[in-house]
C-alpha cells in the first residue's frame, strides 16, 4: 500500500499496489469474537475501529488500562512495567486499577523478577501517587476520547469528580474542547456502575485526587493556546504545566488557532507549518526571556 502524511499528521492508507503483490497474500477477514476473551467484537456505525465489547473481563483490555493508568502523563507509577502488569493480571492479583493500591509487599516479592526491595519500591510508588490532581487521574481512567487537554479542561470547569459525575451531556458540552462525541462518551463512561465502582474502591484505598489550583488572578497567558515541539533543556511536562499555570491551553498540533509555538533543539515539520501559518514561533531561551518579562521565574 501506499501510505501518505495527511494533514501532515496523520498516517493515511492512500492506494493499493497490486502490481506489488506477489499472489501469495492471503485475505483478511476482521473477527467476530475477541482472540483474548471471546467477546463479541464491534465496530460502531461511522467509527474506523473495531472494538471487544468485554471491557475489564477481556485479559488484553485490563492490561491496557492498567499500563495507561500507571504512565507518566496520567498516575506516574515508577516501577509499574509491562511485564510485571502481565503477571499481576495473569495471577489474579489485579482486576482493576484500583487493586493496584491492595497489593501487598508479600504479594509481589513473590513475583518473577521481584525482590523484596523491587516490591518496596513500587509499593512506595503507588504511595506517592495518592494525591494526584483531578484532571490527571481523569486523564488515567482512560475515558475515550478523553486525552491530557480535555482532562484538564473537564477539571477546570467542574472542579470535583462529584460534579463531573452528576453532569449530563448538555452541561458538558459547556466545556472548552468537548463536543458532542466526547460529551457523549464523558457521560456514558460515569453512567457504567462499573466504573463507578473503581472510583469508589479508588477513594476507600485512600486516594484523594486534588482540585485545580485557582490562578485567575495571575493568568497573563489566559486564552491561548499554546504547542510545544523539539527537545528542550527542561522536562516537556515541566514546560507543559508551567504554560497552563499561567493560563495557556497546550496541545499536540499546530493550527490556525494556535498563538505560540516553543520550539526546541532539532524541531521539525510543526516548526515549518507555524511558520507557514505565520505563527509566532519563540526559541527555548526566547521562552524564558519572555516569562521573565511577565515576572515569571522559570524552576
Amino acid at each position: 500500500v501506499v501510505v501518505r502524511r495527511a494533514g501532515d499528521v496523520i498516517p493515511e492508507v492512500a492506494r493499493a499496489v497490486h502490481e506489488r503483490r506477489t499472489g501469495e497474500h492471503a485475505e483478511f477477514n476482521m473477527p467476530d469474537t475477541c482472540p483474548e476473551c471471546g467477546s463479541d467484537v464491534e465496530r460502531v456505525a461511522g467509527e474506523a475501529v473495531a472494538r471487544c465489547t468485554g471491557g475489564l473481563i477481556c485479559p488484553a483490555q485490563r492490561k491496557h488500562s492498567i499500563r495507561h493508568f500507571a504512565t507518566r502523563k496520567a498516575m506516574d507509577i515508577e516501577g509499574l512495567g509491562d511485564k510485571l502488569i502481565d503477571q499481576l493480571v495473569e495471577r489474579g492479583l489485579v482486576h482493576t486499577v484500583a487493586d493496584l493500591y491492595r497489593l501487598t509487599h508479600e504479594e509481589l516479592a513473590s513475583l518473577e523478577r521481584m525482590g523484596g526491595k523491587s516490591a518496596e519500591n513500587l509499593l512506595k510508588a503507588l504511595e506517592d501517587s495518592k494525591k494526584p490532581p483531578l484532571d490527571r487521574l481523569l486523564y488515567a481512567l482512560g475515558i475515550r476520547e478523553v486525552g491530557e487537554v480535555t482532562a484538564h479542561s473537564l477539571a477546570a470547569h467542574f472542579n470535583s469528580m462529584e460534579a463531573l459525575q452528576d453532569a449530563g451531556e448538555e452541561a458538558l458540552l459547556e466545556v472548552s474542547d468537548v463536543g458532542p462525541i466526547v460529551a457523549s462518551h464523558v457521560a456514558a463512561f460515569f453512567q457504567q456502575e462499573e466504573n463507578l465502582e473503581v472510583i469508589r474502591a479508588l477513594q476507600a484505598a485512600g486516594l484523594e485526587w486534588q482540585p485545580l489550583e485557582d490562578n485567575t488572578g495571575q493568568q497573563p497567558l489566559a486564552g491561548e493556546t499554546w504547542v510545544l515541539t523539539g527537545a528542550l533543556s527542561m522536562p516537556r511536562i515541566q514546560a507543559k504545566n508551567l504554560l497552563e499555570s499561567l493560563g495557556a491551553k497546550v496541545t499536540g498540533s499546530v493550527s490556525a488557532k494556535t498563538s505560540t509555538l516553543l520550539a526546541g533543539e532539532a524541531a521539525g515539520s510543526k516548526l515549518a507549518k507555524a511558520r507557514k501559518l505565520d505563527i509566532k514561533v519563540l526559541s527555548e531561551s526566547e521562552f524564558v526571556d519572555y516569562l521573565d518579562s511577565l515576572g515569571v521565574q522559570v524552576p
